[in-house]
């Protein structure tokens, strides 16, 4: 059985779509689905529940996505494990071609492809995404995508889940280029910002945990053996790209000047979540 885990906080308005792809898959008892509401002020769990007691539900009053990953590996029985984030959609066919890859031993931490939702965000988003999904870093996934998975062999790499922001980053830079792959041939979708002040917010929570990680986990940075600023520059080789370019500039500059203010003022506490890709979703 593949164990699927969702850390979920605050996530009413978008839970039901992800778990609705799941449905099938518990009912052939091909997955388990194990959502953690951790430090829910909303009706979260309550849909959760509403689709039947074969989807586990847990509640915790401590509002922290590592510990909710933690309460959820505690009683996850299967593998391959997936880590899902509550507002990003998986259908059945991408988990079973992900963990189709995992079981062969040769990969031990794997992820689908990212397709974007950029239908509800405005042009600058739009830009910004059409540069940073072209990357070379973006691409080799595991980064963005809202979902990662690993094989048993895998998950023995560490002990529990770090309390650090960027779990995925965690989880990319503890295996080498070769352990991990992105698989091309399926996707999760992930829901855009709507605007410029929604995607500050994601880069800035994004570079305070590339900070944290940095910072907590130095022996880690090994794994990164590439490097990417020859793929940037050929990227700025395309003319028809310039006006997105400075776009991804700004909203760069602008994330790491957060950032760091952030840092100084409240360290890696208290980061800002955008709302504007969470409206009610209708299934």
């Amino acid at each position: 059985m593949i164990s699927i885990i969702i850390p979920a906080y605050d996530e009413a308005k978008v839970i039901a779509a992800t778990l609705k792809e799941f449905v099938t898959g518990i009912a052939k008892k091909e997955v388990e689905v194990i959502v953690v509401c951790n430090g829910c002020s909303d009706n979260t769990a309550d849909v959760v529940r509403s689709f039947g007691e074969f989807f586990k539900c847990i509640e915790t009053s401590i509002p922290s996505k590592a510990n909710a990953l933690n309460l959820g590996d505690s009683i996850a029985t299967g593998f391959p494990r997936f880590y899902l984030d509550a507002d990003v959609v998986l259908s059945l066919d991408t988990v079973r071609q992900v963990a189709s890859v995992l079981q062969t031993g040769k990969i031990l931490a794997a992820a689908p492809s990212m397709c974007i939702d950029t239908r509800k965000a405005t042009w600058i988003v739009r830009a910004y995404y059409d540069v940073w999904q072209q990357l070379p870093y973006v691409k080799e996934g595991l980064i963005g995508t809202g979902v990662y998975a690993l094989s048993e062999e895998g998950r023995k790499r560490f002990d529990s889940f770090p309390q650090i922001i960027a779990d995925d980053g965690f989880i990319r830079a503890l295996f080498k280029i070769d352990e991990r792959i992105s698989v091309a041939a399926c996707h999760s979708l992930v829901r855009a910002p709507a605007n410029l002040a929604g995607l500050l917010k994601i880069k800035t929570r994004s570079r305070l945990g590339g900070y944290e990680l940095r910072e907590n986990f130095p022996e880690l940075k090994h794994n990164e053996e590439k490097k990417y600023d020859r793929a940037f520059l050929e990227t700025i080789r395309k003319v028809y790209l310039w006006p997105k370019i400075l776009v991804y500039l700004f909203v760069n500059i602008i994330a790491r000047l957060r950032a760091k203010k952030h840092i100084r003022t409240k360290g890696y506490s208290g980061w800002e979540k955008d709302e504007s890709s969470r409206e009610k979703v209708s299934i």
